[in-house]
């Protein structure tokens, strides 16, 4: 049920898929100007399929568009973090609030099991967040929520950007470990039907994600002066 298997079924989808995975893994320069002509040499396509996934990519919050400037893809930075995080700690809070009452037993004995799948990475050292596991994570239980609106708001609107911010500027060290049992405690609130504390464990938990991406972009920031 992962959000990040999705079925290419023409050429302007592969395309699309194609071009969001190379900006989220920045082969697609962040801040770059996206330009119709060398896209379609690179990708093999016609212009009019480049525009089409670049149209597409601004719906995703990867592109945007400025007057005079045209579709570049967006530049991480403090900023846009802190303001993307904000909008993640109140709607996934909901979501995890929701998902307390409307997730099935199955589908809490599946996030479970996917959990049990993650301690293994985490403990062979291998990167929790990069992958699509983490990702899989707070998928489900948006989906769990069982709210339409919110499902929309979240999963087509903003995770490949919240995926972008994570797998450029990377995780690891102790934050995995904390980030791995903080999920642990989150869906077990969820297990015990108990909605409060389950939406104050998953802001808490975005808002100490947060802290942390920051904390590299700031250093990142320095290191670039």
């Amino acid at each position: 049920m992962s959000m990040l298997v999705d079925q290419a079924v023409t050429s302007a989808d592969k395309t699309f898929l194609t071009m969001r995975k190379d900006i989220v893994e920045g082969l697609i320069r962040q801040g770059s100007k996206l330009s119709e002509t060398d896209l379609s040499s690179r990708y093999g396509v016609s212009r009019a399929v480049i525009r089409e996934a670049i149209n597409r990519l601004e719906r995703c919050s990867l592109v945007e568009r400025k007057a005079n400037v045209g579709a570049r893809v967006v530049a991480l930075s403090p900023e846009g973090l802190i303001e993307l995080y904000q909008v993640r700690e109140a709607l996934e809070g909901m979501a995890a609030r929701l998902a307390a009452t409307n997730m099935t037993d199955n589908e809490i004995a599946d996030i479970n099991q996917l959990l049990n799948t993650h301690f293994e990475e985490v403990k062979g050292g291998d990167s929790y967040y990069q992958e699509a596991g983490d990702v899989d994570f707070h998928y489900r239980i948006v989906v769990g929520s069982k709210n339409k609106q919110l499902i929309s708001t979240l999963v087509e609107g903003i995770y490949h950007l919240v995926r972008m911010y994570r797998v450029q500027l990377g995780m690891e060290g102790p934050r995995v470990t904390t980030a791995y049992d903080e999920h642990r405690h989150i869906i077990q609130a969820i297990s015990n039907r108990d909605a409060e504390l389950a939406e104050m464990l998953m802001r808490r938990h975005i808002y100490y994600s947060k802290r942390n991406i920051e904390q590299k972009l700031s250093a990142a920031s320095e290191n670039n002066l």
